[in-house]
């Protein structure tokens, strides 16, 4: 592409005259003769670097071939117009945005074909070229909307859905939109989470052949997807989410009447929305937790009490008590608990005071007062999340019988935890090993410690410490009677 350099003539009138010649020559059917006189002074005008008439002529030639309705001769023009020695970028930008305005046009009274073929000619253009890197990443997107379209009404010579959405997938994964400098913030944000919305869909159609014989992704299924999930999560500035005109603007719902998923939905909820779907396929349940409590806290799902502010604050309560046990949990589990908010819920808010309460829970207890309700919501309806919620339960008893009991027979901690031994065996083991609790299993005498033996030395600095808390007792308590003697003989001698 030529530097810009200094305007040396002013083609203006030349133009101005020519144009209406070369309207009435095309209009005479004699189109080319039409081109040729354009293409003669867009050469002149180009070379001696006059950027408006040079716009105004290579706008012109593509418009002639577009009323014509000769595309294959405005797509070799614009290839052609494109590639000339020195052209000038105002030129090529003024072509691209000139034939980007007749894409619908062209796909609604021509066919996907012409299309298609316009599509292809515009991304060969745009190629490379930084300063049209903006409307590449928009025709890019028109190309992949199409490709996805495909997969979910194949036609006879469309390739199989799971190709087309990943022909979909990489075209958009190939654009880094985060680098563009001529891209607002708002379209960069939108484009991410569609390339996160087309990576999950493709991830779950490839998780979907996990196991099946002959099918390609038989093994990892989708799990490089839900990398480039999380890699593009984390290209997305949540502080910009928070901005009021990117957070609720429509209604429509994939979880339901919380989360929006439709192209048009606002920003926030469509990224919590994918962030939360990637939580749950890693079981990372404290942080499907945290994504629930963002989109908890969006001023308009707030004020819906009864509505998805409801709903929203229910899933937070759900995977708080189904993530495993550590000090980020316990925090957000107490402060939950301590919300006025959650107190309207009476049965989620009985259901956390459990999980608080240094008290055993029997498992048998929780399902009849808990299950009927729970095993009804779509979280709990899963077998894996109910069976994930009975081991948070266990866990919770295992810390409570640690805090009161130094030793126990395992026989009466099975029975506590209502677990066969080898059950109770298999839990211990694992709260041990995430460093939960400490205990030690005796199984020949059939015995569990919670108390870790003491060295020589620990017992020597615990007795050193007993001992000078107690010799400052009795210092402060011989200066106690020191002082009261002192006061008694001043009022002795008075």
């Amino acid at each position: 592409m030529a530097e810009v350099k200094k305007k040396e003539r002013d083609y203006t009138k030349e133009v101005d005259e020519l144009i209406p010649e070369a309207k009435a020559i095309a209009q005479s059917g004699n189109l080319q003769g039409a081109l040729d006189k354009l293409f003669t002074l867009e050469k002149q005008a180009r070379n001696a670097s006059d950027a408006v008439s040079t716009t105004r002529l290579v706008k012109e030639i593509c418009q002639l071939c577009y009323d014509a309705r000769d595309y294959t001769l405005l797509n070799s023009s614009i290839n052609l117009l494109s590639k000339k020695h020195g052209q000038l970028k105002v030129a090529i930008q003024a072509m691209v945005e000139q034939a980007m305005g007749w894409l619908e046009e062209i796909r609604q009274r021509e066919g996907v074909e012409k299309w298609l073929e316009l599509i292809e000619t515009l991304r060969n253009v745009t190629e490379g070229k930084i300063f049209l890197e903006t409307p590449r990443a928009r025709v890019t997107l028109l190309l992949a909307h199409y490709h996805e379209s495909l997969a979910d009404n194949p036609t006879p010579t469309s390739p199989p859905p799971k190709d087309s959405l990943q022909t979909a997938s990489d075209l958009l994964s190939d654009l880094q939109v985060e680098t563009y400098s001529s891209m607002d913030r708002r379209e960069k944000t939108e484009f991410i989470l569609e390339q996160m919305r087309l990576l999950i869909r493709l991830a779950r159609v490839k998780d979907a052949e996990v196991g099946v014989e002959g099918k390609k992704d038989a093994i990892g299924g989708g799990e490089a997807e839900w990398v480039k999930v999380r890699v593009g999560g984390r290209k997305v500035n949540e502080e910009f989410l928070k901005e009021k005109e990117n957070e609720v603007r429509h209604h429509q719902s994939c979880i339901p009447n919380i989360i929006l998923t439709n192209k048009s939905q606002d920003l926030k909820l469509k990224y919590y929305d994918m962030m939360i779907q990637f939580a749950l396929k890693h079981s990372a349940y404290l942080d499907a937790a945290k994504y629930y409590y963002k989109v908890w806290e969006t001023p308009s799902i707030k004020e819906e009490v009864d509505g998805r502010g409801r709903e929203a604050l229910e899933h937070i309560v759900y995977y708080v008590v189904l993530a495993p046990h550590d000090n980020e949990q316990s925090d957000m589990l107490h402060r939950l608990f301590n919300d006025p908010a959650l107190k309207r819920l009476e049965l989620q808010h009985a259901l956390v005071k459990c999980f608080t309460t240094t008290e055993l829970m029997r498992w048998p207890g929780i399902e009849d007062i808990y299950g009927p309700h729970l095993r009804a919501t779509s979280v709990f309806s899963s077998d894996k999340l109910w069976e994930d919620l009975h081991t948070r339960v266990i866990e919770h008893n295992i810390r409570v019988v640690a805090q009161y009991y130094t030793r126990i027979t395992l026989q009466r901690l099975t029975s506590l935890l209502d677990l066969n031994r080898q059950q109770t065996e298999e839990t211990l083991c694992r709260l041990v090993v995430s460093g939960t609790v400490w205990a030690r299993i005796d199984r020949t005498a059939g015995i569990v410690n919670f108390r870790a033996s003491k060295s020589a030395e620990d017992v020597m600095n615990d007795w050193s410490s007993d001992m000078q808390r107690l010799l400052g007792l009795v210092e402060k308590t011989w200066m106690g009677v020191n002082a009261a003697q002192a006061a008694q003989s001043r009022a002795v001698k008075a």
